[in-house]
C-alpha cells in the first residue's frame, strides 16, 4: 500500500528527495534550485530586480515578506554562482579589488570605489622644515663648541692699568708674530722664517669698528714710543714709568701682549677692547685652506730674505707666497711703511674672500679654515667667537668701501725710529671716540 498521496508515488525522478521504499538507499537526486555550470557555457545573467507594484487605490499595501529559502522560491532567488561559495538566498557583496581598500586597483581609505585622500603637503612641508632647522641648529651648536674649544685665550687684559676711557666703537689690536710654533725644520726652510727662538711682533694694526665706518691703522714696528708704567704679566709686580723711549715691538719682546696693549693705549689714547695674534704657521695654513688668495700686485719685486719673487698683475698666492708677501721689507725704499701697506691690503683681501657664503655655508671648506687658524690664534680671555666674527667682517668692510685703511701718520725720524704725527693722531682718536668716520689721511 502506498502511503503517499495519490500521484506522488510514481514520480521517481521529479527532482525532490522524499525518501524511498526500496531496500537500497536512495541515490543522489538533482536539486532544482542548484544548477551546475557546464564548462564552456557562459554564466547566465542575474535576474534584474522587479520594480514594486503600486497598490490599488483604497487598498493597504501588502507587507513586504523576505524571500524564503527553499524550492518554492528558486526562481526568485536564482544564483548561478554555485562554485563561488555564495550561500543561497543571502545578499551578494561587492568583490574586493586586488590590494584591498586603498589598493592599487582603487578604493581609498574611505572604502572601495572612493578616491584616495590627497597628501597633506602643508603638514609635510612643516615637518620637513622643523627637521631641517633642527639639523642646522645641532650642527651650528656643535661647530661653535668645537671651534670655541680650539681658541687659545691666553691674554689677560685685566692686568692692563690706567686705561683710556671707553667709547662706542669696538677696537681690536691685531698682531702678526714671527712665532715658529708648529713649524717643522722643513717648514721653516720652505717659508724662509729662520729658526730664531721666542717670538716678536712682525706686524701690528689697530682696527676700530664704529657705526660711522671701520678704520684700519697700521703701526710700524719701528715706531718711536714711550714705555709707561705697567704691571708684569707674570710677576704681578708694578714697574713705574721711567720716560724710556724705544721701538714699539720692544714692548712685546719685554713683557708680551699685556705690555704691548698698555703701550699702544698710552701712546695713542685709544682703548683696546680685544687682542688677536697669529703666527707664521697659522697664517700660511689659513691661506692654503682657502685655496689661495687672489691678489693684484701693482709692481714686481723680489726679496731673498723673505723668499718673495712676484711679477706684476693678478695672481693667486698660496700660503708660502702670502707669507713672503706680507713679510717683505728690504725690497722697498720705505721698508717698514711699504710692508705695512702690503699687510693691510692682503688682510683685507683675505677677509673679503673668506667671508663669503661659499666658505661660511660649506662645512667642507669652513672646518678646514677654522681648524687651520684657530690652533695658532691667541686672543684675550673675554674674546668670544662672535667677537672674532665681528673683527673678521670689520676687516672685510675695509675693502668694501665703508672703511678706511691707512698707516699711522709719520712726522719724521729719531735715531732710526719713526715719529708719529701727534696732531693728526689726536684728530684720528677724536673721530673714533665720537664714532665718526675717519677723514685724516697719512702722508
Amino acid at each position: 500500500m502506498n502511503e503517499w498521496p495519490e500521484g506522488r508515488g510514481d514520480r521517481r525522478d521529479d527532482g525532490y528527495g522524499h525518501g524511498s521504499a526500496q531496500a537500497q538507499p536512495e541515490g543522489a537526486r538533482r536539486m532544482p534550485h542548484v544548477q551546475r555550470r557546464q564548462p564552456g557555457l557562459p554564466q547566465q545573467p542575474q535576474r534584474p530586480p522587479q520594480p514594486p507594484v503600486p497598490p490599488r487605490p483604497g487598498r493597504r499595501p501588502a507587507p513586504q515578506v523576505p524571500p524564503q529559502q527553499g524550492a518554492g522560491h528558486a526562481a526568485d532567488s536564482y544564483d548561478s554562482g554555485y562554485n563561488t561559495g555564495q550561500v543561497y538566498g543571502t545578499p551578494q557583496r561587492a568583490p574586493q579589488r586586488p590590494g584591498g581598500p586603498g589598493g592599487p586597483a582603487g578604493g581609498g581609505p574611505g572604502g572601495p570605489g572612493r578616491p584616495a585622500a590627497a597628501p597633506d603637503w602643508g603638514r609635510r612641508i612643516k615637518v620637513g622644515s622643523i627637521a631641517l632647522v633642527s639639523v642646522l641648529l645641532v650642527t651650528a651648536i656643535g661647530t661653535y663648541v668645537w671651534a670655541d674649544s680650539k681658541v687659545r685665550r691666553e691674554v689677560d687684559l685685566s692686568k692692563v692699568i690706567e686705561r683710556p676711557k671707553d667709547d662706542d666703537c669696538t677696537t681690536y689690536l691685531i698682531v702678526g708674530s714671527d712665532s715658529r710654533e708648529g713649524l717643522t725644520e722643513e717648514d721653516k726652510k720652505k717659508l724662509h722664517t729662520g729658526s730664531a727662538d721666542g717670538k716678536r711682533t712682525d706686524s701690528m694694526m689697530i682696527l676700530a669698528a664704529c657705526s660711522g665706518g671701520t678704520t684700519m691703522i697700521s703701526l710700524p714696528r719701528d715706531s718711536d714710543v714711550e714705555i709707561p708704567s705697567f704691571v708684569g704679566s707674570q710677576s704681578g709686580k708694578k714697574f713705574p714709568a721711567q720716560g724710556r723711549r724705544t721701538k714699539l715691538n720692544a714692548a712685546y719682546a719685554e713683557d708680551g701682549p699685556e705690555l704691548l696693549v698698555r703701550t699702544v693705549e698710552h701712546n695713542t689714547g685709544l682703548r683696546i677692547d680685544h687682542y688677536a695674534e697669529i703666527g707664521f704657521a697659522g697664517f700660511a695654513n689659513i691661506v692654503d685652506a682657502l685655496g689661495g688668495v687672489d691678489m693684484n700686485i701693482e709692481k714686481a719685486f723680489k726679496d731673498e730674505k723673505s723668499g718673495a719673487d712676484f711679477k706684476a698683475g693678478e695672481q693667486t698666492l698660496n700660503g708660502e707666497q702670502a707669507l713672503a708677501f706680507v713679510r717683505t721689507r728690504y725690497a722697498f725704499a720705505e721698508s717698514d711703511l711699504a710692508r705695512t701697506k702690503n699687510q693691510q691690503k692682503f688682510l683685507a683681501t683675505l677677509a673679503n674672500q673668506a667671508a663669503t657664503p661659499g666658505t661660511l655655508l660649506n662645512p667642507f671648506k669652513l672646518y678646514p679654515v677654522l681648524g687651520a687658524g684657530l690652533d695658532t690664534l691667541i686672543v684675550d680671555e673675554d674674546m668670544s667667537l662672535f667677537d672674532m666674527g665681528e673683527m673678521f667682517f670689520a676687516m672685510k668692510g675695509v675693502t668694501g668701501g665703508s672703511g678706511t685703511s691707512m698707516n699711522m701718520p709719520i712726522a719724521g725720524e729719531r735715531g732710526g725710529n719713526l715719529l708719529w704725527d701727534k696732531a693728526k693722531l689726536q684728530q684720528i682718536v677724536k673721530q673714533i671716540q665720537n664714532d665718526e668716520k675717519v677723514t685724516v689721511t697719512a702722508n
